[in-house]
């Protein structure tokens, strides 16, 4: 567990007070919570009195920002794959030359193979970009829905506890 109390989460969030506490902020917060202990992190739950509807907004907003950073990579997928195609293109019109040398030939083929191959690199990057954003996403999803589930759990047993039905009484 990489933080051992409050101050070090309010630390390394650069906030003074849980008041302080962006959405931003939030974001930061829950992407913290599996280097929290569990004790850590429901104490700092139980400073909010609506934690439902932070766990919400988390989500919420990472599931924008992902959907931002989805764009972004979508749009410069293409532009890669755009232009290694328009570079192909041209290297296929120059091996339709006839007054080329063998070696100018191989040459030629040897750049063709280059942008396939940086094509495939392209691409794999970008799936290894998607596991790595929907894994993040997952994970914050699951560690506010786990800690809304404890913290709920926990106010469920407490009021349980202070109950006079559940008393003993003899």
């Amino acid at each position: 567990m990489g933080y051992k109390n409050e101050d070090e989460i309010k630390r390394a969030l650069g906030i003074e007070s849980w008041r302080n506490l962006s959405k931003d902020k939030m974001i930061r917060f829950a992407a913290m919570m599996p280097d929290m202990g569990t004790e850590v992190a429901l104490k700092i739950i139980e400073q909010f009195p609506s934690f439902k509807e932070f766990a919400t907004d988390v989500v919420n907003a990472m599931e924008k920002s992902f959907d931002s950073a989805l764009s972004a990579n979508k749009q410069s997928q293409e532009h890669v794959h755009q232009a290694l195609r328009h570079i192909r293109e041209i290297l296929e019109r120059q091996l339709d030359k006839d007054d080329l040398s063998g070696e100018e030939r191989k040459y030629i083929l040897d750049l063709l193979m280059e942008t396939g191959r940086l094509d495939a690199l392209k691409d794999s990057e970008n799936k290894k970009f998607l596991h790595v954003g929907l894994k993040t996403l997952a994970g914050v999803g699951a560690a506010a829905l786990a800690l809304s589930v404890a913290f709920v759990g926990g106010k469920v047993m407490a009021e349980s506890k202070d109950s006079p039905e559940d008393s003993p009484e003899a």
